[in-house]
């Protein structure tokens, strides 16, 4: 496991300009593992779940759900949960951590009958509300009130009662929120203008497994007769489509020729497209691709939409590749209103990058140059990583913890690549 919970002082080096070539195999999605972990609250039988990333998201979320009573043992990607929750209070110092804490609020609800949360932190990509975890909670039938940083809910004598959720706007989180808390609550559910992202379809077809009656799984209008109770399961989760990506940029970056397995690539359909609009060669099998590059890349502009959109997640790594485009290129970013941290970093290293509010617009240059460097969030390192790799000279990377809530084994992946990587105080 890597030595990484919040170490500040660790930095990481890449010499550049060595094509990467070879295989890679992708883990699982900390996206999908977290809310999966999640049903642990709720699934109190016997609940298997295997291909867990290794990553400071990961183990903050196991440690947040031990510390509310959950047993669970760990090792090599495979996590078996047993029992129930023993109490209703999350712990504040592990929910200031990670955003995805407000995952439990729901399971904890439908577990206990009353929840109390410390609101939880995160990357510092725009503000993330939590309004909407919040209506789901209340269309559900829960009482929810704050109070001193905390979230406070509780049940009345009916407890959790089906309801009609209709988002204002496409949601992961808070689609994820009403899934758990529904499956468990009295009557139909219907929500409306649901998030249909790869790892929400993998939580709602484990909660399938285990006995939960979720209809029309992977479209915008998810239909939940609730169920008194679920069953044991065994489930693997999702591979990280976002990681397969940014290691598809890394080979372009790189003008390498990089195999990258343990991938759905039906789930990166638009990155795929727009990766060989740029001129990279890509070929699809079943579970993996093979993505090469042989000269600069041309530009291409993008704007980030919900899945099965353009990732938000890959635009930051995307517009290191095209920080090297023959030409301009813009980007729009519709998701999330700060996600252009890594904008004066890439700068750093020779970049041309204008920005105004959510659009970047990006000048090729024909070489990046090494610099010393700062991660401002977790795709952002990735995009730093990846300008490195491009560029001439040594670079020095800092703010690795980032990194390490989701990438797992990284510098082993990348030098067994032909990368120059290593991490050091």
């Amino acid at each position: 496991m890597n030595s990484f919970i919040n170490n500040n002082t660790e930095k990481i080096f890449i010499t550049g300009e060595k094509k990467l070539t070879g295989t890679v195999n992708i883990s699982g999605a900390k996206n999908a593992a977290l809310p999966l972990m999640a049903l642990s609250l709720i699934i109190n039988k016997e609940f298997n779940l295997s291909n867990v990333p290794d990553l400071a998201d990961t183990r903050l979320m196991s440690n947040l759900l031990i510390d509310l009573g959950i047993e669970i043992s760990w090792k090599n990607g495979n996590l078996n949960f047993n029992g129930k929750p023993a109490k209703d209070e999350a712990s504040y110092d592990l929910v200031r951590q990670m955003r995805a804490s407000i995952l439990i609020l729901g399971p904890l609800l439908a577990s206990k009958g009353s929840a109390k949360v410390p609101l939880p932190g995160g990357c510092a990509i725009g503000s993330r509300p939590i309004d909407l975890h919040i209506m789901v909670m209340e269309a559900l039938g829960a009482n929810i009130i704050f109070d001193s940083g905390f979230i406070i809910g509780s049940l009345n004598s009916e407890g959790l009662k089906g309801g009609l959720i209709n988002f204002p706007k496409v949601s992961v989180g808070a689609t994820e929120s009403a899934i758990m808390t529904a499956v468990l609550a009295k009557g139909q559910t219907k929500i409306l203008n649901a998030a249909s992202e790869p790892e929400v379809t993998d939580l709602a077809n484990c909660l399938n497994k285990a006995g939960a009656d979720i209809i029309g799984i992977g479209t915008e209008t998810l239909i939940i007769n609730g169920v008194k109770e679920l069953n044991k399961v065994s489930h693997s989760v999702v591979p990280d489509r976002i990681e397969a990506g940014s290691y598809a940029i890394a080979s372009s970056i790189t003008m390498g020729n990089v195999e990258i397995n343990n991938v759905n690539p039906k789930y990166l359909t638009e990155f795929i497209n727009v990766l060989k609009f740029t001129g990279s060669k890509i070929e699809i099998s079943k579970n993996s691709m093979k993505v090469s590059c042989s000269k600069r890349p041309k530009p291409h502009d993008v704007t980030t939409d919900p899945y099965p959109g353009f990732p938000t997640d890959l635009q930051a790594q995307y517009m290191a590749l095209m920080t090297i485009a023959d030409g301009e290129t813009l980007i729009k970013e519709t998701i999330f209103e700060n996600r252009f941290m890594h904008v004066p970093e890439l700068m750093r290293m020779g970049a041309r990058i204008s920005v105004n509010h959510q659009k970047a617009e990006i000048f090729g240059v024909k070489k990046l140059k090494g610099a010393k460097v700062m991660a401002s969030d977790l795709r952002a390192s990735m995009c730093l990583i990846l300008g490195a790799l491009a560029a001439s000279g040594t670079s020095e990377i800092d703010g690795l913890y980032h990194l390490d809530r989701g990438y797992e084994s990284l510098e082993d992946k990348l030098t067994n690549l032909g990368a120059i990587i290593k991490r050091s105080n």
